[in-house]
């Protein structure tokens, strides 16, 4: 499958901007994305088993280390309790980690409780354009909330906890605990909304899957964790987590225990869920929707490809007339879910 090597960077625009205002996305941040690249010293961070996770620890002088500690720790305050600072008390910022791979270049904060040494994480990243849209999309239309916080040009994430993909596929998989039919149910699902959604690259390390003990069996959601690729790419089979090798394994065992009803049974099980949170929510995804289409966030290019392969799939030539990602977007949309609404 062709990827494309190196996403372009799409800045915010002024609709989007306004819109993040209106929503209450916006606010003014003590720390930003550039504060934290000037960092002088870094080693690098390896996992429990010892292997080089490609995370680099990074260190500040002690000038800017306080200074960077107290923004740090009120970002997380206005990140979980809109700015109350009296959890600021008892918090501090454990460790600062950044990714040398990837097209974002994230860097990842711990926050440790020093009353009990429990800690959390959240990203300080680039204000993608493309990155905010599958955000807000993916807090709109999926079974989870998310929060996020923008400022300028940086863009603060909440940790989204689950088991990476890939280590999951490897180690949880073939446990004899797991329940293989709730997983490529889940799988299922998860490629549904991918796909209606447009959210793309959702290869096995950039997804999570929460796993929650049932009181006989085990539960699990997979929730992506990256948004770098939302409504960016041209090929249709970008859109499809299936299609990806790193995902064979799971996509092994929806073809092994579901029948090809019972997985169209879980498609529309999924659409209606989605049409639900889509109606009840139905102003402020017209509002972003409305800003998708007056932006850009991919290439003429891909536009082409990728609305001729929609046609082609959907057998429906209403997508040839689309004239950008957020057409697409919107076209999918109601293709998909039927029932949604004249607004959007």
């Amino acid at each position: 499958m062709y990827i494309s090597k190196k996403k372009l960077f799409y800045p915010i625009s002024k609709g989007l901007r306004k819109y993040l205002h209106h929503y209450d996305r916006e606010t003014k941040l003590p720390v930003k994305y550039e504060d934290l690249l000037h960092y002088s010293d870094s080693f690098p961070y390896y996992d429990k088993q010892g292997h080089d996770t490609l995370w680099e620890s990074v260190m500040y002088e002690q000038q800017s280390q306080g200074e960077l500690n107290r923004g740090l720790t009120m970002i997380y305050a206005l990140l979980k309790t809109d700015g109350d600072m009296s959890v600021m008390e008892h918090l501090y910022v454990s460790r600062i980690d950044y990714c040398t791979f990837g097209n974002s270049n994230p860097f990842r904060v711990q926050i440790m409780n020093q009353l009990n040494d429990n800690y959390d994480y959240f990203y300080v990243k680039k204000a993608d354009a493309s990155r905010v849209y599958g955000l807000e999309l993916e807090h709109i239309l999926s079974p989870s909330r998310i929060n996020y916080l923008v400022d300028g040009d940086s863009l603060i994430e909440e940790h989204i906890a689950g088991i990476p993909g890939d280590a999951f596929i490897k180690d949880y998989l073939n446990r004899k605990t797991a329940n293989k039919v709730r997983i490529a149910k889940e799988f299922v699902k998860f490629n549904e909304r991918c796909f209606i959604r447009l959210l793309g690259d959702m290869r096995s390390y950039n997804y999570v899957v929460d796993v929650t003990p049932d009181f006989e069996d085990e539960q699990y959601r997979v929730r992506p964790i990256d948004f770098d690729q939302q409504s960016y790419e041209g090929k249709k089979t970008m859109y499809l987590p299936q299609f990806f090798k790193d995902n064979n394994a799971i996509v092994n065992l929806v073809l092994t225990l579901l029948k090809p009803d019972v997985v169209k049974q879980y498609q529309n099980e999924e659409r209606t869920l989605m049409f639900r949170r889509l109606k009840s929510a139905r102003y402020r995804l017209k509002d972003l929707i409305d800003c998708m289409r007056q932006d850009t966030i991919s290439t003429p290019e891909k536009i082409e490809l990728l609305k001729k392969e929609l046609a082609e799939h959907h057998n429906s030539k209403e997508f040839l007339k689309c004239k950008c990602m957020g057409d697409l977007v919107r076209l999918n949309l109601k293709t998909l879910l039927v029932k949604v609404p004249k607004l959007v």
